[in-house]
């Protein structure tokens, strides 16, 4: 688990300045947004390894993950796929639902390595199917494997294929469900309107979910919502900008306070939302040209009083000393703000996002 912490950890160097880049090419600066890095990462991954004819841009997503070469990409996210995202429902764990599928043109050959590494190492459903005269339905077929794999929360995930449209030889197409509960569950009965304060001064008013226990609300088990919340009413962006600057500080926990304060009143607000865009611009940020015509992402996420119910799917188109008691604090999230769903022991980012208006769905 080290090895594999250390290997998310370098690909947790992205994620900060990934965001930047999606809020960037989709305007989305003063907009709710939500996405699964986890998702993005197994994406270029697959890439990585379906483009043995393509060393460039091999070589730039191995780079770019922090990895050796793209046989350890592929070992770090099957692993992933098979021991961090595995469903823990029975042991009491959050419910989490991680499935992989493909889809390829019936007349086209697939190395049988490459087949191996879809059904073996990222447990991959294996569909032959045909594009050239039933894409729309293959189409139909992807959005409704994603559908009931996220429970309903996500549809139309693809879009239907234009005439003038390039034909399509495959899709590879990923899926992340999570619902987690709080450890310690807030009182419904304390849930009341509040104001939230925009970003250009305006203000609206959503239900906020209450608490005055002396513990931090996670996610249980090892997963959590971490919540960045700047000090200042319209800083997040520039609170973004600082974090996505300090490099290394989603890869170790110890670039976070080595102690936790101790909460007074905590209030959230619940939000429910979800979020679509074409990865492929976003990382081209970094330099990155994907020899795809399309990587269709879409997230979205509920935080209520029970805990958070989030989904994500994407889909690529190819062609020491004792310390004294500490202060009580307010934690009082009333203007937009920063969140993260992380699993701890591998420190994998499953869904990060920003809040700007909680009365937005």
């Amino acid at each position: 688990m080290m090895d594999l912490k250390e290997s998310v950890g370098n690909q947790n160097d992205i994620v900060l300045r990934l965001t930047q880049h999606v809020i960037a090419t989709t305007s989305r600066k003063t907009s709710n947004l939500v996405f699964s890095p986890a998702l993005i990462n197994v994406i270029l991954s697959i890439i990585a390894a379906s483009s043995p004819g393509d060393t460039d841009t091999a070589d730039k997503i191995v780079s770019l993950l922090q990895a050796s070469s793209t046989d350890k990409l592929n070992a770090v996210s099957s692993e992933i796929v098979t021991t961090v995202l595995a469903d823990s429902t029975a042991s009491g764990g959050p419910t989490i639902s991680a499935a992989n599928g493909f889809w390829i043109e019936k007349t086209l050959y697939v190395k049988p390595s490459f087949k191996d590494l879809l059904l073996y190492s990222y447990k991959a459903t294996f569909n032959r199917v045909d594009f050239r005269t039933k894409a729309d339905e293959v189409n139909r077929e992807v959005n409704s494997w994603v559908e009931k794999q996220t429970n309903g929360l996500i549809t139309n995930l693809l879009p239907s294929n234009p005439k003038s449209a390039p034909l399509t030889d495959h899709i590879f197409a990923n899926v992340l469900f999570f619902n987690g509960r709080w450890d310690s569950q807030f009182d419904p009965s304390l849930t009341k309107d509040s104001d939230f304060h925009l970003l250009d001064g305006t203000k609206v008013s959503k239900s906020s979910i209450y608490s005055t226990e002396e513990d931090a609300k996670t996610v249980v088990r090892s997963f959590s919502m971490q919540i960045y919340l700047p000090d200042e009413k319209d800083g997040l962006p520039s609170m973004l900008e600082r974090l996505a600057s300090t490099r290394g500080f989603l890869k170790d926990n110890e670039v976070l306070p080595s102690h936790s304060a101790v909460i007074k009143e905590l209030k959230i607000p619940r939000f429910k939302f979800d979020f679509a865009f074409e990865a492929s611009e976003a990382l081209k940020g970094f330099g990155l040209v994907v020899p795809l015509s399309m990587i269709m992402h879409k997230s979205c996420i509920e935080v209520d009083e029970v805990g958070s119910k989030a989904a994500a799917a994407a889909a690529f188109r190819g062609i020491g000393c004792r310390r004294p008691p500490p202060e009580k604090h307010d934690f009082v999230a009333d203007h937009p703000f920063l969140f993260i769903v992380k699993e701890y022991r591998s420190g994998l980012v499953l869904f990060l996002g920003q809040v700007m208006d909680p009365s937005k769905h």
